[in-house]
C-alpha cells in the first residue's frame, strides 16, 4: 500500500511498458497512476482508427491482452479479416474481430468530434480499467521513418516491411503544432515520481518527448524522473530499438539510453549483465540502479517496478 496515494506518472509505449504497468498495478494495490501513452504509432486502416500502444496498455491491464504475441486481444478470431482478403482486400495490418469492434467504436466518437483523450477514458472505463491512461496528445501525431529510399509510416516499416530497412532518420509529423492532452502536464507537475517505462526511447518515448510542453514540464521537475533500460545487454528485449539505435549511429547499450534521455532523467534501471556500464553511464550525471530487469513473469514484473518506484523515492510497505 503506499502512503497519502503519491502520484506517479509513466510515459509508455507498447509492449514492454505494458508489461512492466502490470507490475506496477502488482506493487502499488491503492495508488494514484497516470498512464501517458504515446500516440505516434497511430494509424487508419480501412477507416479505422488504430491505436497499438494505447490498446496494447489497455488491454493488458485489464486481462484481455494476448501474451504470446503481446499485442491484441487473447482468443480473438480473424474472419473479418479472412473475409476482406478473400474479396480482394490488401489486409496487411492484422486486426481481430473483437479489436475491431473497439475501432469501430473509437473511430465512431471520433468522428463525432471527441478529442482521443476524452475517448480514450471511455474505452478504458468499459473495460474497468482503475488507472488514468490519456494520450500524450489529441492531435494528430505521426512517427515517419526516414530511409534511403524514402519515407516511411511507422507501421508500413513496422508491420508491412518487417523492420527491415535501414533507417537514416526519425521525425514526428505533427508534433510541433501539438499540444499536450489535458491533464497530461499537470499530472507531470504534481507527480510525486515520473518513471519512463522500458519503451524504444526513439519511437515510443521520443513522440511523446516531441509534443511541446512535456520535455518543458520533465525539465521543471523537482521530483525524481528514472528510465528502465530496454536495452539488455546490446539487444533490445522486443521490437526494432536495437536495429533503429544502431542505424542511426546511437550508442546500444543502457548509456546509449541515457543519453538520448539527457537532462530528463535522475536515474536508470539496468539488468545485472550491464553492471560494466555503471560508471560510463554515472559519468553522464545519471545514478544507476542494477538489478534483474527480464520481465519474464508477473513476479519479475513486479520485481522491476519495485525497484524502480523505489528508486523514485516511492516508498512501499511490507
Amino acid at each position: 500500500m503506499v502512503k497519502n496515494m503519491q502520484p506517479i506518472v509513466v510515459l509508455a509505449g507498447g509492449v514492454g511498458a505494458a508489461r512492466f504497468l502490470q507490475g506496477v498495478v502488482a506493487a502499488l494495490p491503492v495508488r494514484d497512476l497516470t498512464i501517458v501513452g504515446n500516440v505516434g504509432d497511430d494509424t487508419e486502416i480501412a477507416g479505422l482508427h488504430v491505436s497499438p500502444d494505447l490498446d496494447t496498455v489497455l488491454y493488458t491491464l485489464t486481462g484481455e491482452s494476448d501474451e504470446e504475441r503481446g499485442w491484441g486481444v487473447r482468443g480473438d478470431s480473424s474472419r473479418a479479416l479472412e473475409r476482406a482478403r478473400s474479396l480482394g482486400h490488401d489486409a496487411w495490418f492484422w486486426l481481430g474481430d473483437l479489436d475491431i469492434g473497439l475501432h469501430l467504436t473509437r473511430t465512431e466518437a471520433l468522428n463525432a468530434g471527441l478529442p482521443l483523450s476524452a475517448v480514450t477514458t471511455q474505452l478504458a472505463g468499459a473495460l474497468g480499467l482503475e488507472d488514468r491512461l490519456v494520450p500524450v496528445t489529441d492531435d494528430r501525431l505521426r512517427t515517419i521513418i526516414e530511409t534511403p529510399d524514402g519515407d516511411l509510416d511507422f507501421q508500413t516499416y513496422y508491420v508491412r516491411r518487417g523492420h527491415r530497412d535501414d533507417i537514416v532518420g526519425i521525425r514526428f509529423d505533427g508534433a510541433a503544432a501539438a499540444a499536450p492532452a489535458p491533464g497530461v502536464v499537470d499530472a507531470i507537475s504534481r507527480a510525486a515520481a515520473i518513471i519512463v517505462a522500458p519503451s524504444n526511447p526513439l519511437i515510443s518515448i521520443g513522440p511523446i518527448l516531441a509534443v511541446p510542453g512535456i520535455r518543458e514540464a520533465l525539465l521543471a521537475r523537482s521530483v525524481p524522473c528514472v528510465a528502465v533500460s530496454p536495452i539488455v545487454g546490446g539487444q533490445a528485449l522486443r521490437g526494432p530499438a536495437a536495429e533503429m539505435m544502431r542505424s542511426l549511429g546511437l550508442e546500444l547499450s543502457p548509456a546509449g539510453v541515457a543519453g538520448l534521455y539527457d537532462g530528463l532523467i535522475d536515474a536508470i534501471v539496468i539488468d545485472d549483465v550491464d553492471h560494466s556500464l555503471a560508471v560510463e553511464v554515472e559519468q553522464r550525471g545519471v545514478a544507476v540502479r542494477i538489478t534483474n530487469t527480464i520481465m519474464r513473469d508477473a513476479a519479475a514484473r513486479r520485481h522491476v517496478a519495485t525497484v524502480a518506484l523505489e528508486v523514485a523515492g516511492i516508498r512501499l510497505s511490507a
